[in-house]
């Protein structure tokens, strides 16, 4: 005859139950913040503060998007938002470093490179600022405003052909577009991006204001 050999009663081992508590934190915290992801959580947060800056409530704005940021550090949104925040309040550090890190996330993030430009010209780095709009405009192929600012900044550095070059296109592709007459070195600047999916506009000697990313 063949023994059949019963187990024992089940013990949990101390690593399963290990696993099990580890398990039932995981659903204590998700059931504490309503079942939300830290993507869902991030992005209520982002909308929370568009909605605070378009209104004008700049410092309920900046808490939104840190808060944000504290669900999702890479958020570029947030991010660009603070910075955006930071270069209308004339924190140009604040404001690169912001920029900086949004396009660390995305590197093709248009309204970042473009409120980056802005900066880097208005710090005396032109051939920073120049590298900068080149990859915008390639990204922005469309937008009247990048090739103004790139015009005017190659014409300041001495390239002229390609500076009366990036003007006319801005002018084909914007024919309302304010070009400066009194000196063609003017140093440009321009209004940062309405939303993230839209294509920056712009016009030289405009203080930038607040337009979040959203």
């Amino acid at each position: 005859m063949i023994s059949v050999l019963t187990p024992p009663a089940a013990r949990p081992s101390r690593r399963m139950g290990a696993l099990v508590a580890a398990l039932a934190l995981v659903v204590i915290a998700v059931a504490g913040c309503g079942g939300k992801s830290e993507a869902q959580l991030a992005n209520d947060a982002l909308n929370a503060g568009i909605a605070a800056h378009t209104a004008g409530n700049i410092d309920e704005a900046k808490k939104q998007y840190n808060e944000c940021l504290k669900h999702d550090v890479t958020n570029k949104a947030c991010h660009y938002d603070l910075g955006l925040i930071a270069q209308t309040a004339g924190d140009a550090v604040t404001a690169e470093n912001e920029y900086r890190l949004s396009l660390s996330t995305d590197p093709n993030y248009t309204p970042a490179l473009f409120n980056l430009a802005i900066l880097r010209t208005g710090l005396g780095d032109m051939a920073q600022a120049i590298t900068l709009y080149q990859k915008y405009v390639q990204l922005a192929p469309n937008d009247a405003g990048g090739h103004l600012n790139l015009g005017l900044l190659l014409i300041q550095t001495g390239d002229r052909t390609n500076g009366n070059n990036e003007i006319a296109l801005a002018i084909k592709l914007n024919p309302k577009i304010s070009v400066p007459q009194s000196s063609p070195s003017a140093t440009p600047s321009a209004t940062p991006t309405e939303t993230p999916s839209e294509i920056p506009s712009a016009s030289p000697r405009v203080t930038p204001k607040p337009s979040p990313s959203r």
